[in-house]
């Protein structure tokens, strides 16, 4: 029984108990009522651009009430989507990132997981989701709510609508082969071409006679052939598409970045040394530990020494495109001559390219369809050395 001194409770009798059931039951209800309220300001709040909880995307930070670009990690987090656009493999970015001494917001270091987090995440292309998860209990999993609660706002955007694009289909092409990716291809082309029937067609047979095949319907087209139509079909896509106000474009944009992207990696260098200094000097004063010391000591200087690896690296990449910004008339020359290079260059160069720019190619009975789906920032390093198909070729 509970009797109180203070308030007329006294539950050792029924009239007692009867007060405390009903002063319970008012908490209770005043409870929900708040709680019902806070989830229904919550719609609200996103609506109105506000924040309703929890940390901003790699990126971006809140000042006040309002998102904005966070210059110290919004280079970190263009660099993972062109990482991944150049490699493919989650886990190859995060070690690439981690090499090169870059670290979370926290200090951790990048996995495949929030690589792919990230690379996921649409507010990179301008677009932030709000209200769109909750939480299933303490200590549990979170789960998305119904589309139609979602709140899409309008946020500033790190990259283009196109890099975003191929990045996340290239990620659901991963999730639905479930399987690690297979080894290099022999052929220029093989992976891309598919037959109209749907299905893939591969080359069985090497050779000078040597068919890219659909299993299905016996539907072919010789390795040569279709390799001489994507050659004109690349030749059209760079000269047409690439004139020089938008290669200069391209070339001052990269250049801000990696410009950018320097001056953050010289500042995490910095912030670093002066928190090593400060524990030496713990150290020396005799105020820490030697355990303690080393444990918080050596994270420290292995990313001082990876970050110290990475800039030589950065310095040569803005040097480089200041370098293709005061000779643009040159490369874009080089571009012109593509035509007559590209058998030249080795084979691993030229399927770089096609992965970079290639979405899909479809093989018809009387036609065959080129999809190019991705346009790449201009790189002399790529195409300074570098049909008599039956079929009809359309351009997509």
């Amino acid at each position: 029984d509970l009797i109180s001194l203070q308030e007329a409770i006294d539950t050792s009798t029924p009239a007692g108990r009867l007060f405390y059931t009903m002063i319970a039951a008012m908490a209770q209800w005043e409870r929900e009522e708040i709680s019902d309220r806070v989830a229904a300001s919550v719609p609200i709040r996103a609506k109105l651009g506000k924040p309703i909880g929890g940390q901003a995307s790699l990126g971006y930070k809140w000042e006040g009430k309002e998102l904005v670009i966070d210059e110290q990690y919004a280079p970190v987090r263009k660099l993972i989507y062109e990482l991944f656009l150049m490699h493919r493999r989650k886990k190859t970015v995060a070690n690439i990132l981690n090499e090169q001494g870059y670290r979370t917001r926290n200090g951790s270091k990048f996995s495949d997981s929030t690589v792919a987090r990230l690379l996921r995440d649409p507010m990179a292309k301008g677009e932030r989701r709000a209200n769109y998860t909750k939480s299933t209990g303490d200590g549990k999993k979170w789960e998305y709510k119904p589309f139609s609660e979602w709140v899409i706002i309008t946020c500033p955007a790190l990259i283009d609508m196109d890099t975003w694009n191929e990045c996340n289909r290239i990620l659901d092409e991963l999730e639905q082969k479930r399987a690690k990716p297979g080894p290099k291809p022999k052929h220029l082309l093989a992976g891309f071409v598919t037959c109209d029937c749907g299905n893939k067609m591969y080359v069985f047979h090497t050779g000078t006679a040597a068919k890219y095949t659909c299993k299905a319907c016996k539907n072919r087209v010789p390795e040569d052939d279709l390799d001489e139509i994507f050659y004109v079909k690349l030749k059209n896509f760079l000269l047409i598409e690439m004139d020089k106000s938008k290669y200069l474009e391209n070339i001052d944009s990269e250049l801000s970045e990696k410009t950018t992207l320097l001056e953050t990696v010289q500042s995490e260098r910095g912030t670093i040394k002066k928190k090593m200094d400060r524990l030496l000097k713990l150290r020396v004063d005799e105020e820490m530990s030697k355990e303690i010391f080393a444990e918080e000591y050596k994270p420290l200087e292995e990313q001082l020494l990876q970050i110290d690896r990475r800039l030589p690296e950065l310095h040569a990449e803005v040097d480089s495109l200041k370098i293709q910004q005061q000779s643009s008339e040159v490369v874009l020359e080089d571009a012109k001559d593509l035509y007559t290079k590209w058998k030249t260059k080795p084979f691993e160069e030229r399927r770089e390219i096609i992965e970079r720019i290639t979405s899909g190619i479809i093989v018809g009975k009387e036609d065959i369809t080129i999809k190019l789906a991705y346009l790449p920032t201009f790189d002399p390093a790529h195409f300074q050395n570098g049909g008599k198909g039956q079929r009809n070729h359309r351009d997509s």
